[in-house]
């Protein structure tokens, strides 16, 4: 093989059909032992970095052992770009465990393109302006924890659909509370009065995906923890507001504290994608539509996106299928001229 073909630990951007991988260093993600039409088995993952992700396969699994492959989270590999489905794949050849520096990871976890303490400073402005003595009481029971909004301030919104970075869940809170900011002087009545309450919308959508800071890992690559595989964000988040609802004062009125209730538990909309109650008031609709909405918008920008994870096909006018639209993103300067 030609050495200009031969790469030494290129970024997942890089990657393309006919070079050989020496030494490549990537987040693990999602490794499975899968088994091909003939019984035999084969690993199946996908690499990243904060360039993107790419899918890999180890088809023979001589003397492999998953466990130790991902006990650190990354790994070190040689192996060889392949075109499938018109998109970069990696077979791999050798693979093991890989112990990563501070400086290194930086580079293999993709990171919020936003002033973290702008966001930060954004969304508690927005607890500020909270008009109930126990709402604001409330929120100051969680921006008072100082390992909570640490944690707040790194975790990601999710592990491979949207804001899957660092600094991922704050980004998708504060888009989404300024959006309820937009958005709620829209209902009003006849009179020019809000119809929806905005204290609850506000505070739905800050804790409603507050309890992902222990659902997701983000120190060996993302992952589950065990509280999140076992109890999940929904109802740890509804665990954590009655306790820190509890001894408020003022206190919170019992009915109220119910709906807040319900606008975290049904955030997710329908039993299908996690919800554990439909959403019974207005302002559980609305959260639940915004979260929705964000997310979405937010998979289809970073399909379109040059510098983000998506990869064009069919000689670059379309994405391939995004995640979690169901379809693939028509990539081109829209009303540019």
């Amino acid at each position: 093989m030609a050495d200009h073909h031969v790469a030494q630990s290129p970024t997942v951007r890089e990657l393309q059909a006919g070079m050989y991988l020496r030494e490549g260093l990537y987040s693990l993600v999602n490794p499975q032992i899968g088994t091909n039409r003939n019984g035999g088995q084969y690993l199946k993952c996908l690499l990243r970095d904060a360039s993107g992700e790419v899918a890999g396969r180890k088809w023979k699994l001589d003397d492999f052992d998953l466990d130790d492959c991902t006990s650190t989270g990354f790994v070190r590999l040689d192996g060889e770009i392949v075109e499938f489905n018109g998109l970069p794949q990696v077979n791999i050849h050798d693979i093991e465990p890989a112990q990563v520096t501070e400086s290194e990871l930086t580079h293999l976890l993709p990171h919020t393109r936003f002033d973290i303490d702008m966001m930060y400073k954004s969304v508690t402005g927005l607890l500020d302006s909270l008009e109930h003595p126990s709402m604001r009481a409330l929120s100051r029971r969680y921006t008072e924890d100082d390992v909570l909004m640490k944690a707040f301030r790194r975790s990601p919104a999710a592990m491979v659909m949207h804001h899957a970075w660092i600094g991922g869940l704050l980004e998708h809170t504060w888009q989404l509370m300024r959006m309820a900011d937009a958005v709620l002087g829209t209902y009003v009545d006849e009179s020019g009065q809000p119809r929806l309450n905005r204290d609850l919308v506000m505070m739905g959508l800050f804790l409603h995906d507050l309890a992902k800071t222990t659902e997701l890992s983000w120190h060996k690559g993302f992952e589950y923890t065990a509280d999140g595989n076992l109890v999940g964000h929904i109802a740890r988040a509804s665990i954590w507001l009655e306790d820190c609802a509890r001894d408020l004062d003022p206190p919170m009125p019992v009915d109220d504290l119910a709906v807040l209730h319900n606008i975290l538990l049904s955030h997710h909309g329908e039993p299908e994608y996690g919800a554990l109650r439909p959403p019974m008031t207005p302002e559980a609709v609305l959260v639940a539509q915004l979260d929705n909405t964000d997310a979405r918008v937010a998979m289809s920008l970073a399909a379109v996106d040059p510098e983000g994870s998506g990869r064009s096909v069919e000689g670059g006018m379309f994405t391939e299928r995004a995640a979690g639209t169901g379809t693939r993103m028509y990539r081109r300067e829209l009303l540019s001229d």
